[in-house]
């Protein structure tokens, strides 16, 4: 894909050992309790469908999802906050990263810190964020299209899509954050389940990386994903 996202790899995640399941748990979680803060009902509350979805794909408990809701909504002590970092990663690989917290001085430390051990640098606020747009964005397994592919990809333009292209077997999706419900439920009322459906930062350009570059790249994007408060991030790598 252009860029990289952490959900992208929540097929192979689901494989991982149950320490690191716990983890990933833990940040799906957070997720769901960021989201559920703008209103605990998923019918209006669209972030909240959309993290909750992707808590069920992850095979995360309905108890821990309920918990996670009233956290959010204040039913349960909560002091946690989201917070933005950016900077630039091995082979000058711009990246925004979105963390939950309740110490942004000892995040900031260990991201920094994170940032200088793989050759990059932490920078301040919009060093990297200029160079992305929050775009819908919906994967759809190309096996369920068949031979409705020519014909779906029109219809999609008509309903709200602004740009369709394949990558890594699936026809990505993308649309103005605002038009992704309305995009996704016309997939599911047309029978098309989204292998994942969600709200990302999309680089407006992007950085090819040499094999060189690349084995430095895979370590760093692996230790952020490891971070305890790093929920999510986006490269402009790929």
């Amino acid at each position: 894909m252009s860029g990289h996202s952490k959900w992208s790899t929540i097929k192979r995640q689901k494989g991982l050992a149950d320490a690191r399941r716990s983890s990933i748990f833990s940040k799906l979680a957070r997720q769901i309790s960021l989201a559920a803060r703008e209103g605990k009902d998923p019918a209006t509350n669209f972030r909240l469908r959309l993290a909750i979805d992707r808590a069920r794909a992850a095979n995360l408990p309905n108890d821990n999802v309920e918990r996670a809701v009233k956290a959010g909504t204040g039913e349960l002590k909560e002091q946690t906050k989201e917070v933005w970092y950016e900077g630039f990663g091995p082979a000058g690989v711009a990246v925004m990263i979105q963390a939950v917290t309740d110490n942004t001085n000892r995040t900031a430390a260990d991201l920094r810190a994170l940032f200088a051990r793989f050759g990059g640098s932490l920078g301040a606020t919009n060093s990297v964020a200029w160079m992305f747009r929050r775009r819908g964005i919906i994967r759809l397994p190309l096996n369920q299209l068949s031979h409705r592919r020519s014909s779906v990809e029109l219809q999609l333009i008509d309903v709200g899509a602004e740009d369709v292209r394949e990558e890594n077997g699936q026809l990505v999706i993308e649309t103005d954050p605002a038009r992704l419900p309305s995009v996704k439920g016309w997939l599911a009322s047309q029978g098309l389940a989204a292998a994942a459906a969600d709200i990302e930062f999309v680089p407006d350009t992007t950085a090819t990386i040499n094999e060189p570059g690349r084995q430095k790249l895979q370590p760093f994007f692996d230790a952020l994903e490891a971070h305890d408060d790093v929920t999510d991030f986006y490269s402009n790598e790929v």
